[in-house]
């Protein structure tokens, strides 16, 4: 039976691939086991490596959030481990949020509500078809021009 932490763990990486998958990036896992949980190419065609984690609520600090930022061993990530952090906040009876950030390789990322809607990119997890439906639009038209010869 998985422990609570691999549950949450499971969860939240699943939160931050329909986030990214929702936002029109093409969302990929390795298949061994790296310092960064995914591999993602946004909209522009843009490739990184992000490591996702939980956000835990600190009650002795307001309740402000923060992201520990280590490994399994408590080791903090260097910045060529991976580009971003995705966080995924879980609160009790609310959707999920996920936050996109860039990888500075600090031990812990702390954030009010307000400073985290200032310094981190909030990920929507509603599926935005508009902006799919653009994608698929594009790409249809690349692969037309890439079978046109001159």
């Amino acid at each position: 039976m998985a422990h609570s932490t691999e549950r949450t763990g499971a969860y939240s990486e699943l939160v931050a691939m329909t986030a990214l998958t929702a936002n029109g990036y093409t969302v990929s896992k390795p298949f061994t086991k790296e310092k960064y949980d995914l591999i993602a190419e946004d909209p522009l065609g843009h490739t990184a490596r992000y490591q996702v984690k939980t956000i835990h609520r600190r009650a002795d600090r307001n309740n402000d959030l923060v992201v520990f930022a280590t490994t399994g061993g408590g080791k903090r990530y260097s910045q060529s481990d991976f580009d971003y952090f995705i966080a995924v906040l879980g609160d009790e009876n609310e959707p999920p949020r996920a936050f996109l950030f860039e990888n500075t390789g600090q031990r812990e990322y702390w954030a009010t509500e307000s400073r985290a809607a200032k310094r981190w990119v909030e990920l929507s997890i509603t599926l935005n078809r508009a902006l799919l439906a653009g994608l698929n639009e594009s790409a249809g038209m690349a692969t037309l021009n890439e079978g046109v010869t001159h």
